[in-house]
Order: structure tokens, then sequence, then C-alpha cells
């Protein structure tokens, strides 16, 4: 393994202590290094706050380390414009840092390359695309909010191997073990907003709430229920927990809805929901990317609840495909995930 690749590694695994924090901005790791020495690490914490560079520069500093000559390892090209927060590029230029590694670069077409740019012609040695696959993917959501200014959803499932999610009386817990579940609340931290429909907001009385091992809540995502029953709705929700119910009965209807939640600065949408809903989304063509957590139990019983529902194809040919097609394993549960291919 190269440094740039090693190091590289390292600042993806500092950005990913991100997560739930930094949005609507990216996960950003950043990492100094000279002569193999790591001098400063750094990450972006919270959005409004400091950049992973900045952050870096500031631990070297704390470590009374000299960063002048040192290599800057980051995960997403500096940004090159002032926000809430000074532009990184000036930060790097004024640290007299001899070369800048990224992994990949802005995806908004306003600033991709400009800080490329910026910083060669400061003097900088730049060399871009470093674990580029990955460092996009950590991003997915906010380089598709980004470029679309609508949010990435991602449809959650937990079936069995038979593709049923509950009983015929709607009973659902628990279909996948606490290893799948923990998951789920790495889903819930990533997401700004939950999305289900009506029968399981009625049925299983969720909370979508993120918790730890011993149950303390850490975040609540907004929470969305999909309804042709707004104001029966309403009456059962839970007094002094806020929800929000809309009715999405055509594409038409979802297109106009996820713009509005992405002026909303809602960059990620997880859909925790039945198989009506989940058929609607992919009907209307609004699903990104699929991660269903298969059980290793068979329900059965023709009354059983499907996983999808919806019309039924008349053939294979209309079938929804993957790309990028991960297996992952949770205790005895496998999740099976993978991007959405329409036709």
């Amino acid at each position: 393994m190269n440094d740039d690749i090693y190091y590289m590694q390292r600042a993806l695994s500092l950005a990913a202590k991100g997560l739930g924090t930094t949005s609507p901005n990216p996960m950003v790791g950043a990492v100094l290094v000279k002569e193999n020495v790591i001098l400063g690490e750094g990450w972006h914490i919270r959005a409004g706050e400091g950049h992973a560079e900045v952050n870096a520069f500031a631990d070297a500093a704390k470590k009374g380390n000299d960063v002048k000559g040192a290599i800057l390892y980051v995960t997403l090209e500096p940004c090159s414009t002032r926000g809430r927060t000074a532009a990184c590029t000036d930060a790097i230029i004024a640290a007299k840092v001899k070369k800048v590694v990224i992994g990949c670069l802005d995806p908004n077409p306003k600033h991709a390359g400009r800080g490329v740019e910026i910083l060669e012609k400061a003097g900088i040695e730049v060399v871009s695309n470093i674990l580029k696959k990955e460092c996009q993917q950590i991003n997915e959501g906010f380089f598709h909010w980004i470029t679309t200014g609508r949010p990435f959803v991602v449809l959650k499932i937990a079936q069995t191997l038979d593709g049923k999610i509950a009983c015929y009386n709607g009973k659902s817990q628990w279909i996948t073990g606490k290893e799948a579940r923990k998951r789920v609340m790495q889903l819930r931290l990533w997401a700004d907003c939950v999305v289900t429909g009506g029968s399981t907001f009625r049925i299983d009385h969720p909370r979508f709430t993120v918790r730890d091992e011993e149950g303390n809540i850490l975040k609540t995502p907004r929470r969305i229920v999909v309804t042709t029953r707004v104001e029966e709705m309403r009456k059962i929700a839970p007094s002094g927990e806020n929800w929000e119910f809309v009715t999405l009965e055509d594409k038409d209807a979802w297109d106009k809805f996820l713009l509005k939640l992405g002026k909303e600065n809602v960059t990620g949408i997880l859909l925790e929901c039945g198989g009506f809903l989940a058929s609607s989304a992919l009907a209307a063509k609004v699903v990104n990317k699929v991660e269903f957590h298969i059980a290793p139990k068979i329900l059965g019983g023709e009354k059983s609840i499907l996983s999808i529902s919806g019309n039924s194809p008349e053939n294979l040919d209309e079938a929804y495909t993957l790309e990028d097609v991960k297996y992952t394993q949770y205790g005895k549960d496998l999740a099976f995930s993978g991007m959405v291919k329409y036709k």
C-alpha cells in the first residue's frame, strides 16, 4: 500500500466521525503528514463550525508541530469561497504546506476544480482522485443533493426469506436481530428525515429515534407520514412530538415533495415503510438506493404482508435492477444493498 492510499484511508475514517452532525454539509476528514509522521488530524464535526482542514491545522498547533512543508490529505476538494466559515484554500496557503492530496473534487459544478486551481497558482502541488470512489460514496447523499436539489432516498426494508415484512395482523417485531437493528440506527443517524406510511404509523407506533445501546435518544430526525387520511393520523400522533403528514398520490406529487425538502436542506431521506409506500416510491422512480435486511426466517401464509406491493408486472423485464451491489452480514441477517437502475 502506498502512502497516499494509507493516509487517505485514515482521512476517510476521520470523516466518518461526522456522521449525523454535519448535514447539510458533507463529511470530510484531513491528515497532515511530514516525513511519514502525522502532525495533526481533523474532521468536520458540525455544520457551521470549522472544516476538516482547519481542524487539522489546529490539532497540529496544539501539539506544537510545524506544518510548513507538510502534505495535507483531505477527502474532499478544499472549499474556495467564504460561507459560514472562511475559505479553506486561504488557510492551506497561509500554512505553507507543500502538497495537497485530494480524495475527490467538489461535486458542485460551480466550484469543482476551483480549489485545485487556486492552490496550484499558489505554488502548491496538488494530486486528486485518490480513493475517489470511496470518498464520493461517503457523501453520496450530499453529492446527489448538491447537484440535483433533491434529497438522496434510501429505502430500507427488513424481511423474511420469503419476502414477508409482517404477519397478517401487521405484527412485525422483530424480524431481524439486534445487530441489524443497530445498523438501522446508523441509517437514521445519517438521515435528515425518515418517511413512513400511514399503516406503519398506525400499527407500529414508531418513534424513529436514534438510540444508543442503553436506549438513550441521540437524535430525532424529521419525521413525515405519507397518508390519504391526514386528519385521522394527526389525531393519533403522540402528544408533544413533531410529525408531518402529506399525501403523495403520483410521481408529480413525489417530485414536488422532494424538491421542497431539498430547499429545506434535507439531503438524505430514509424510507422505513410498508409495501404500498415502497411500491409507490419505486414506481415514481424516486428511490436512489435500497437496503434490504433479510432474516433467516420463513413466515409463510397467503395473508402475510409482502415487502413490496403495488401492481403485478407481466414479465421480468419490468423488474427493478440494482447496481454497485453489496452484501453485509449483521449477526444472522444479511443486508443486501445497491443503487436502483430505472429504465
